[in-house]
């Protein structure tokens, strides 16, 4: 899986699974660029990963801000979209719609507006890898507009990689995952439901954020992959 000398730009990559993926593909030989909205979450960042790597302060719903990024960049090989905020729990009979669309906002427009500014700098031999999930599959009570954003992406996954070929497009499906979008439950209330969660799942453990990086980076450097929604979630999906 070797990236030496290409360039990746990961939206969304300043923590959890979007920063470990950056880390990974660093560590392959890439030079990375990372974007998210927060200044802080930037800075903190740049001190885990390589110092040629850039860090970019940018609002991902607004495609303009992440068109300067890209065209800053120079010519990408290629695209990871990760960025998203923690997914509540929505019960329709009380659905909040405009906090719905601001999930659909970020997650699906984000990644669609990125892609569109990222074409006039990806190399034709580039990828395009965004993020769904296994909610689409999985389903539970109170996960309407998460299962529709993540069932949304893989077809805008697919779509891409018919319109956009040769350039590649792919996503990555992580399942459940110890990462910084749980970081609002209290420590003991976390770590009873990764214990929890953990051991019903084949594997017999939650995710970590570099078990899912590795996807990101194979579906980079996989040539015969397109249209391909990779899932890494453990065996989840099958209990």
């Amino acid at each position: 899986m070797d990236l030496q000398g290409q360039r990746v730009v990961v939206l969304g990559g300043t923590s959890g699974i979007g920063l470990a993926t950056a880390e990974a593909a660093a560590r392959q030989g890439a030079e990375v660029t990372v974007a998210s909205s927060r200044r802080a979450s930037v800075d903190h960042a740049l001190t885990r990963l390589p110092e040629s790597a850039v860090g970019r302060v940018a609002d991902l719903t607004d495609a303009a801000a992440v068109g300067a990024v890209l065209a800053e960049a120079g010519p990408i090989d290629h695209l990871v979209y990760t960025a998203g905020e923690p997914l509540a729990l929505m019960p329709v009979d009380g659905i909040d719609l405009g906090a719905a669309r601001d999930f659909f906002a970020v997650r699906y427009f984000g990644a669609l507006g990125a892609v569109r500014e990222a074409l006039p700098h990806l190399r034709p031999t580039g990828s395009i890898t965004l993020t769904t999930g296994t909610a689409k599959d999985r389903p539970g009570p109170g996960w309407s507009v998460a299962a529709s954003i993540c069932g949304a992406m893989e077809s805008l996954t697919k779509a891409l990689a018919v319109e956009l070929a040769p350039i590649r497009v792919n996503a990555v499906a992580p399942g459940f995952v110890r990462s910084p979008l749980w970081a609002g439950m209290g420590e003991e209330a976390r770590e009873r439901m990764y214990a929890e969660t953990g051991a019903v799942i084949p594997v017999g453990r939650v995710g970590e954020v570099e078990d899912i990086a590795r996807a990101y980076v194979f579906l980079m450097t996989e040539p015969f992959a397109s249209g391909t929604v990779l899932t890494v979630d453990g065996g989840h999906v099958l209990v």
